[in-house]
């Protein structure tokens, strides 16, 4: 096994056991700081979180321009805060990625 592979599992597990659910109501603060991100639900939330971390910018820009990851519209969120949405989330400073899982 590679370092870097083994670098990235550890910084997985890490970040898989720093996922937690949260009322969209205590992240309004970090949207109104844009530092909110939406993962979309197809997307692996901690495979985001990692590929984040380790700068890869060909990743998060293929995700970007297919729609499946950016900034919290203002329409998305005041439907959370309506539905009192509880969204799954990872810290990856300076970000809060975010991901609503499909029912």
């Amino acid at each position: 096994m590679t370092d870097t592979h083994s670098q990235d599992d550890s910084l997985r597990a890490k970040l898989n056991g720093e996922t937690a659910r949260f009322a969209w109501k205590e992240l309004q603060r970090f949207f109104a700081s844009g530092t909110v991100i939406a993962v979309h639900d197809e997307l692996d939330l901690v495979e985001v979180a990692l590929q984040i971390a380790n700068d890869n910018k060909e990743a998060v820009a293929q995700w970007m321009a297919a729609g499946r990851l950016g900034q919290v519209s203002d329409e998305q969120a005041q439907s959370w805060l309506q539905a009192d949405a509880a969204l799954w989330t990872v810290v990856v400073r300076p970000w809060i990625l975010v991901q609503q899982r499909a029912h």
